[in-house]
């Protein structure tokens, strides 16, 4: 079965809450202490989630009918891009990304950048990012990457 990008709405703020919540538990937990992946779950609790959803544009994948990946776009900044640890490698974090490179290129953006986690920087440098420098917040190392489109 094939997944589905469509703009994410409100109705799915809990479900992609658990795929955020799922990523970061099993996936950067390996690149993470525990109560760095503790403060980062905050900004993606349902009720966090629900304003980004109104200030920039994010897209869920699906396969079937369930979330199974998301990511969001604001202005040249790519966003929390997390896929389900069960369907991560098998491509879908790459096709969500061309419909964010389409989506930039469409609005006339020229780069785009991503504050990368540990954990995502390779995936990020296949697809053509490069490090910009790190940032830190709290004890959370970030890796800024840029991609001219």
């Amino acid at each position: 079965m094939e997944c589905h990008i469509r703009p994410a709405t409100s109705r799915d703020v809990a479900a992609i809450s658990c795929v955020v919540l799922a990523t970061l538990r099993q996936s950067n937990s390996h690149d993470y202490p525990p109560d760095v992946v503790a403060q980062v779950e905050k900004s993606f609790y349902p009720e966090a989630i629900i304003t980004p959803l109104t200030s920039r544009r994010v897209y869920e994948a699906l396969l079937g009918d369930n979330i199974i990946s998301t990511a969001g776009l604001d202005r040249d900044v790519v966003r929390s891009v997390f896929v389900d640890p069960a369907h991560q490698k098998g491509g879908i974090g790459r096709h969500l990304m061309e419909v964010i490179h389409t989506t930039a290129a469409s609005a006339r953006v020229g780069a785009v950048h991503v504050p990368s986690s540990i954990t995502a920087e390779r995936f990020y440098t296949a697809l053509g990012y490069q490090k910009i420098r790190d940032e830190f917040y709290w004890a959370e190392r970030t890796i800024v990457m840029e991609n001219r489109l």
